[in-house]
């Protein structure tokens, strides 16, 4: 298969806009990656929501993530579904994440939060307020690139 007809099918199977709006809305793990000091990747798995526009991670502030993050914002997180070939989809967002709020966060008033925070505490716990347990704080992940697949397609 040329590059070409690699691109093409890239083009065929990835999702649209919309699509990918109800996939990362709908999915509830995501696996995220950063950079160690040495280099090494890390991969962890955590919660997210997705508001259209970013990725909101709530990552426990005393974990190696959070402090390699501190280090280097650089990240990529990877949201995907499906148990047979022709049923994978999935989405990769890279870009830097940004810290939002206290850290821990212990729900202070922030404007920037609240849009998120109801998102996540309704599709988690069912609630229309976040509990804040002073462990966890925000990421915000505004993505610089974003590659889809929904193999369903093919």
């Amino acid at each position: 298969m040329s590059v070409t007809d690699q691109q093409r099918r890239g083009r065929r199977i990835m999702m649209s806009s919309e699509e990918l709006d109800a996939f990362l809305t709908e999915q509830r793990t995501c696996r995220v990656a950063t950079v160690g000091s040495d280099g090494a990747p890390h991969v962890g798995a955590l919660w997210f929501c997705w508001d259209g526009q970013a990725l909101w991670l709530y990552s426990i502030t005393r974990s190696k993530r959070w402090a390699q993050l501190r280090r280097d914002p650089r990240i990529a997180v990877v949201v995907d579904d499906g148990e047979e070939y022709m049923e994978l989809r999935g989405v990769e967002l890279t870009g830097e994440a940004v810290s939002v709020g206290e850290a821990p966060r212990t729900g202070e008033v922030c404007p920037e939060l609240t849009a998120p925070e109801r998102l996540f505490a309704a599709k988690y716990f069912g609630l229309d307020h976040m509990p804040h347990d002073e462990r966890h704080a925000w990421l915000r992940l505004t993505p610089q690139s974003v590659v889809s697949w929904d193999f369903r397609k093919i």
